[in-house]
């Protein structure tokens, strides 16, 4: 799909494979299989592999001649990938590697031809130190001492391929190191940030079929005289259903579009947001639908229980989502300390100006400020009759920069221990970034009158419930309400 067309491939842009995800997710074990080959099987030789590289290689990854693996992750090896130990020793003459080691959980280990592997070498440092880094190879199966063990009896996607791929005394070239010897663990972080995005629009694309052949049951089943779709329990979840999916479509894309701008944009910390929110949403939105066929959706005569058992997944591959909450978190952390310390600094030198600028920032915080960052307004990018919505997350952006500012304040360095604390900051920016994915794309189906906008602006509501119950609480603890804003519409109707 994202092979350029000079090697024989179609040379789809960001947006264009996202758009392709929302059809070969109908299938998890396709969907799986297609982005094991391609999303992260191919993916280093395409964004670090030499010419010489590229041109040996892609055409029959293309064609699906060379069916590709990425092989990270081992037995003692999980979320920590640099504790990885399968090790690549550089044999005497300079000429090749010697690749021995074992990983697991290996999506296509059993059907491809060239493995992405990535190995522990030993590099001489600048001080001239030996030193352990990781190195990214290509290797090919007919290089020798490849086998791989029997296929995974896995719990959902079990049309893929999943198993242990072993490397034995493989002698890789020195040519087919990807990149620099030792810089390996950079290209696996570019591989799999570079790959989440379109988790959101093959979620989405998912859980409107599911949507469809759900509305189809709720439609024809009666019980006390009435069809399912007439109670509105039943409707509230449709509801949430077509929310999720709007919400994962609006960030997928969005995000999508920022990679394909000019340049090589890093949307990390965004992809990272949009897998998180994707997978946590699939599987909601796969349990309320189950929720909604009964018995029916549980009897395995039935497609409805292979969508739950594949959904579940996500929330693991592709970095868990524990583990990705802690990298946007941090992520943005890291930058808002650098210009927090600046001020500091600055305040310690005897900078009356900014000392005062603090001041009456808290100030007016204090007294109810009003916030404006120009979404609204006559010159404003957010439609008029979404102005309350885009109000609010001028707001949410404002005190969230509040809460950021004292927690860095309170805690310095060792915020980076403070996983319950991040973990709320992380849902919290999730959500704003989806609100924002959400108005602007509303914004622009009215400005320019798509048809069915006037169904994007149930968004509306949404915010001004949000409004109200904010009002209440923002100067308290801004926090604990956007925390329980996140992820349910329940939240909306709680007393509390």
């Amino acid at each position: 799909m994202q092979i350029p067309e000079e090697y024989g491939g179609l040379g789809l842009s960001n947006t264009m494979y996202a758009r392709l995800g929302e059809i070969t997710s109908l299938d998890g074990s396709i969907a799986v299989t297609l982005a094991a080959h391609q999303a992260i099987g191919l993916k280093g030789i395409l964004i670090a592999g030499t010419d010489e590289q590229k041109a040996k290689y892609l055409p029959k990854l293309a064609s699906g001649e060379y069916i590709a693996a990425f092989c990270l992750t081992e037995s003692g090896s999980g979320s920590d990938a640099a504790s990885i130990q399968t090790r690549a020793t550089l044999s005497e003459d300079g000429k090749y590697f010697l690749l021995n080691g074992s990983k697991v959980w290996i999506s296509n280990g059993g059907l491809a031809d060239i493995f992405t592997v990535f190995a522990r070498t030993e590099v001489v440092d600048k001080d001239g130190k030996p030193k352990d880094k990781i190195t990214a190879f290509i290797v090919e199966r007919d290089f020798g001492g490849v086998t791989h063990g029997k296929p995974e009896d896995k719990l959902g996607i079990r049309g893929s391929n999943t198993c242990e791929v072993h490397f034995e005394n493989t002698k890789v070239p020195i040519e087919n190191v990807i990149g620099e010897v030792g810089g390996g663990f950079k290209i696996a972080m570019n591989i799999l940030n570079s790959g989440r995005f379109s988790m959101g629009s093959a979620s989405a694309g998912m859980i409107k079929k599911l949507i469809e052949m759900t509305a189809e049951y709720a439609c024809t089943r009666k019980q006390f005289n009435k069809k399912l779709s007439e109670f509105g329990l039943i409707q509230e979840k449709f509801s949430f259903m077509a929310v999720k999916a709007y919400v994962m479509e609006s960030m997928a894309y969005l995000t999508a579009g920022m990679m394909d701008r000019p340049g090589f944009p890093d949307c990390s910390v965004e992809a990272a947001m949009v897998k998180v929110f994707s997978s946590e949403g699939a599987w909601t939105c796969v349990s309320e639908a189950l929720q909604i066929l009964g018995g029916l959706g549980y009897m395995r005569d039935y497609p409805y229980e292979r969508y739950l058992r594949d959904t579940r997944i996500l929330l693991i591959f592709e970095g868990t989502n524990e583990i990705l909450r802690l990298y946007i978190a941090l992520t943005g952390m890291q930058y808002a300390g650098k210009i927090l310390t600046e001020k500091i600094k600055e305040i310690r030198k005897g900078n009356v100006g900014v000392a005062l600028e603090e001041f009456l920032s808290k100030f007016r915080d204090m007294m109810g400020r009003k916030v404006d960052y120009g979404l609204v307004g006559e010159r404003g990018v957010v439609h008029p009759s979404l102005e309350a919505s885009g109000q609010k997350l001028e707001e949410n952006i404002h005190y969230f920069g509040t809460s950021v500012k004292g927690l860095l304040s309170r805690f310095g360095k060792t915020i980076v221990d403070e996983q319950l604390i991040l973990k709320r900051v992380a849902d919290i920016v999730i959500n704003l970034y989806a609100m924002t994915a959400a108005i602007s794309r509303a914004s622009r189906s009215i400005s320019i009158g798509l048809r069915n906008h006037d169904h994007e602006m149930q968004m509306k509501t949404w915010m001004t419930v949000l409004k109200k119950l904010q009002s209440k609480c923002w100067k308290r603890e801004p926090i604990y309400v956007l925390t329980h804003w996140t992820g349910h519409s329940n939240y909306f109707t709680d007393s509390k």
